[in-house]
């Protein structure tokens, strides 16, 4: 069973990795059925990846408390005004909204809690399963997932997609404060515990796991399984007109995903800035295109974009085949991560597309695994986000008509990260879980 709030027709990067579990988990021996969020509070849809979905499928949906994602975005812009207003009103907001958000640990999606736990356990009654799957985040379907093991006493297997500690650090209305931290390093210990074996996207993040699962007193093992890309969604297919490219001679670069914190387009910005200043006439055939949703401060770094001669196209997030379709038309495609601790162990899920794409990678990133996958497998050309002279002296060479040939060698190296591929190493493992089906 695979426990997942987040599902389709919810969107974005994160969703596509357990999909594609439940896609090619068949293949090898596993059919997973999925419990899933009936009424998911998500910013995201992307009905394309239903596809994906085979039709045996058994998918639970159990109903949660949680407030609609416009809901909470009303209410926080609500929240927002009404807190500069002056005065008991302002303390009274304030302290209301801290209430609320202290209790819902390890994130709102906790409000799923109850009826997923009686949904999920209807699920194990009525349909023999061996083993139990909860991806992250939301963390709650960690905790859900130690719940139900310790019911009904199955394996779990625990899938970080992103690590706990680097989220509740990085991400949007995050709590940090201390009451937070500790409850939720509590919760995660306790998860840990319960835990069969741990899964990470990264090495690194694989290493980090294993040493905080130790220091739980958990012995379960912890492997990399990454994020890849299937050969499927990357298959020939009609691009949108609007997409097409009119002006051969405007060099394209190519971002898609999320701008947040931990992928701060801001070095990029600079150094199209210093371009403006050095050679706006180079500049005028530079065209970024940047994919994806994108927080109100990312929006403001882009603002900065609209004032130079560089061409700036905005598309918000769009559905997986029309992201797949940007980046074909690229002549190089971006990677953006800070400069920011824990930012070593982090590796973008969409790097792999673009890695099975075979355009020219600008990675912009500090020194970790994301840089150390381009360099071994693919001829881009990593950046650290502090050399903004660096960046801008790459795009001034390409705009001038230095586009790179890459290799077409390196196929077989990069067929390693195939979906397919990586779910094996998924049922592979399965298959070793004590009391799991040969």
């Amino acid at each position: 069973m695979l426990i997942s709030y987040h599902f389709p027709p919810v969107g974005g990067a994160g969703v596509q990795r357990p999909v594609k579990f439940v896609k090619y988990l068949r293949r090898f021996g596993w059919e997973a059925s999925v419990l899933v969020a009936a009424n998911p509070s998500a910013p995201l849809s992307d009905e394309s990846l239903l596809r994906d979905i085979p039709a045996e499928t058994h998918i639970a949906r159990a109903r949660t408390w949680e407030p609609s994602y416009s809901m909470k975005a009303k209410l926080a812009r609500d929240a927002g005004s009404k807190a500069t207003a002056p005065g008991p009103r302002r303390r009274l907001v304030g302290a209301l909204r801290g209430a609320t958000t202290l209790a819902l640990q390890p994130d709102p999606q906790v409000l799923w809690l109850p009826s997923a736990l009686r949904a999920g356990g209807h699920l194990l009654r009525t349909i023999h399963h061996d083993a139990i799957l909860a991806t992250a985040p939301s963390y709650s379907n960690l905790l859900l997932g130690a719940l139900l093991k310790r019911r009904f006493g199955l394996p779990l297997v625990l899938d970080f997609r992103d690590e706990w500690d680097i989220s509740q650090r990085f991400l949007e209305n995050a709590r940090q404060d201390a009451f937070s931290c500790a409850v939720q390093q509590r919760m995660q210990r306790y998860i840990l515990r319960q835990a069969d074996a741990i899964v990470c996207t990264t090495k690194s993040s694989a290493q980090r796991l294993q040493d905080r699962a130790r220091e739980a007193g958990s012995h379960a093992a912890s492997t990399c399984i990454y994020n890849g890309f299937d050969e499927d969604d990357i298959a020939p297919g009609p691009a949108a007109t609007d997409i097409a490219r009119p002006d051969r001679d405007v060099f394209r670069l190519v971002y898609t995903g999320t701008l947040w914190n931990l992928t701060n387009v801001e070095p990029l910005v600079a150094a199209i800035e210093v371009l403006d200043a050095s050679a706006p006439e180079r500049l005028a055939q530079l065209e970024l295109v940047v994919v994806g949703r994108r927080t109100e401060q990312q929006e403001k770094l882009l603002d900065r974009i609209k004032k130079t001669r560089c061409r700036l196209r905005l598309d918000p997030y769009c559905d997986h085949s029309r992201s797949i379709a940007w980046m074909k038309s690229a002549d190089a495609l971006c990677v953006l991560l800070s400069d920011v601790e824990s930012a070593c162990r982090v590796v973008p899920a969409k790097m792999f597309e673009y890695l099975s794409i075979g355009k020219e990678i600008l990675a912009i990133a500090p020194d970790g695994e994301a840089a150390d996958i381009i360099k071994a497998h693919h001829a881009g050309s990593h950046i650290h986000p502090g050399d903004v002279l660096g960046i801008a002296g790459w795009l001034r060479e390409r705009v001038q008509g230095g586009r790179r040939a890459l290799p077409n060698d390196n196929a077989v190296e990069i067929a390693q990260f195939s979906r397919e591929r990586l779910c094996e190493q998924l049922a592979r493992l399965l298959d070793q879980l004590p009391m799991a089906a040969p």
